[in-house]
């Protein structure tokens, strides 16, 4: 059935629940529902990075991936100096950058003193040109090819091994080697958290990493292989998780493969215990604050390797979603409506499962903004349609919204994870641009695709070409 919500909420009311949270409970980004510096203004428009919305859509283009800079660099600080003030020993944060991998995001991240992991032959390319360094770069991933695996060498990079074929790949890609390549391991460390089934990696049945049971063998293996300096360890338990504990689990179970790594013969020093601490996508969700995740995975190390006569490991936290989710929202213009009598609205935006899989993916909820007229009211449940050729192409199920007309522009929150990193050209649709906001100024970081780049790889053979 059609319903209505009540008519005194507007879209400003996301913007109060949002300056509250940011006074009486958290500026942690991953706690907030908008990026850090949201605004209204005296025109009731939403300003992101003191840049006016409809003003940005007007000037480069609708759909529009606006980027908060100020959002992703406090993140970033917040990281770096809980684990500063958290963890004993050295640390180094590392940005999951398939969250979002582009040149500006890794320039930014690496500015802030992180480094940045990565999980393909582009990424790594892409942090390479950025300018990060090498000893700051992790290349993960389950199935490198030979040609990844030389990449990896080449550059200098740490390589996270995830496989036996990997392993033996690279012994013989290394076969009479002067020098070693720094490697650590991934493991598969048996533990369950509530997320998305797609988005667990840490339990036993999962594509990622040795098997407990593979472990003393890898070790031996791995200590024969003079090619090879295993300097570490790696495990991940998952992504947009809220519960602290098994992060704390998989600290014990982590120092305790680490010290038999050592009895082993392997230097290691490293103990990467990846990331996935959740974000607010909607104002029922409540992620712990970086803080918060950083000190229970600090103090977990810290003590695991105090009970079990560790010496202090270099610790590796791999952020992604926590640090750039919240940084941006995504604007859209409204398009055609249809009503389906005693059943539901139904909008349309100019872009979604192209540039947002994630609700089809995942069926993941979002919260939407009306950014030009953020003091109408909220009267309508509307379903927010995107405008491919699916059904399932819905950006938000019951979005709480104004009666809308063409030409409103729509912003959907919390869009900077997996967004332009899973966007496609599905229908042909070419993919949106990318811009960075911070104090009134906007600068383009990805272009807009034109229809001219979508044939751009295509080839067709002259025996198809169509006559002259």
């Amino acid at each position: 059935m059609v319903s209505t919500v009540d008519s005194a909420k507007t879209s400003l009311s996301y913007l109060t629940a949002h300056a509250a949270t940011l006074q009486a409970r958290s500026s942690s980004p991953n706690q907030n529902l908008l990026p850090l510096s949201a605004q209204v203004s005296e025109t009731d428009h939403l300003v992101v990075g003191g840049c006016d919305v409809p003003e940005l859509i007007e000037r480069f283009g609708s759909p529009l991936y606006i980027l908060d800079e100020a959002t992703l660099r406090a993140a970033c600080q917040q990281y770096r100096e809980a684990m500063a003030h958290h963890y004993p020993g050295e640390a180094l944060v590392i940005y999951a950058s398939k969250a979002w991998n582009c040149l500006a995001v890794c320039a930014v991240v690496h500015s802030e003193g992180l480094g940045v992991d990565v999980v393909s032959a582009g990424e790594l390319l892409t942090a390479i040109k950025a300018g990060v360094p090498a000893e700051h770069l992790y290349f993960h991933g389950n199935n490198k090819s030979l040609d990844e695996l030389q990449q990896g060498i080449d550059s200098g990079c740490r390589i996270v091994v995830d496989n036996w074929l990997e392993l033996e790949s690279l012994s013989q890609l290394l076969a009479g080697a002067e020098s070693a390549v720094p490697i650590l391991l991934r493991l598969t460390p048996g533990i369950e958290c509530h997320t998305h089934e797609y988005i667990r990696t840490g339990h036993l049945d999962s594509k990622f990493g040795f098997d407990p049971d593979q472990i003393e063998a890898v070790f031996q293996y791995v200590a024969r292989q003079p090619q090879l300096r295993c300097i570490g360890l790696q495990a991940h338990i998952g992504s947009q998780i809220f519960e602290l504990q098994p992060h704390a689990d998989l600290a014990g179970v982590m120092v305790r493969w680490f010290q038999k790594a050592a009895e082993y013969g392997l230097p290691v020093t490293e103990l990467d215990i990846g990331g996935g601490l959740g974000i607010c996508y909607t104002e029922a969700d409540d992620p712990p604050s970086i803080e918060n995740w950083v000190k229970t995975v600090a103090e977990a190390v810290a003590e695991a390797c105090e009970l079990q006569g560790v010496p202090l490991p270099r610790l590796i936290a791999e952020p992604g979603r926590s640090l750039i989710g919240s940084a941006c929202v995504t604007a859209y213009t409204v398009g055609s409506q249809k009503t389906v009598p005693g059943i539901r609205t139904y909008v349309a935006v100019d872009g979604g499962m192209s540039d947002n899989p994630r609700p089809i993916t995942y069926q993941s909820v979002y919260r939407a903004l009306v950014a030009n007229r953020m003091s109408a009211p909220l009267t309508e449940k509307t379903t927010l349609a995107g405008k491919h050729c699916e059904s399932g192409d819905v950006v938000i199920q019951e979005a709480d919204l104004p009666a809308l007309t063409a030409n409103d522009v729509i912003v959907v929150a919390g869009t900077g994870a997996y967004n332009y990193s899973m966007a496609s050209n599905y229908n042909r649709v070419p993919r949106p641009a990318a811009i960075l906001v911070n104090a009134g100024d906007a600068h383009l970081i990805i272009q807009r695709e034109t229809l001219q780049d979508l044939m751009r790889h295509d080839c067709l053979p002259a025996s198809l070409a169509p006559a002259s």
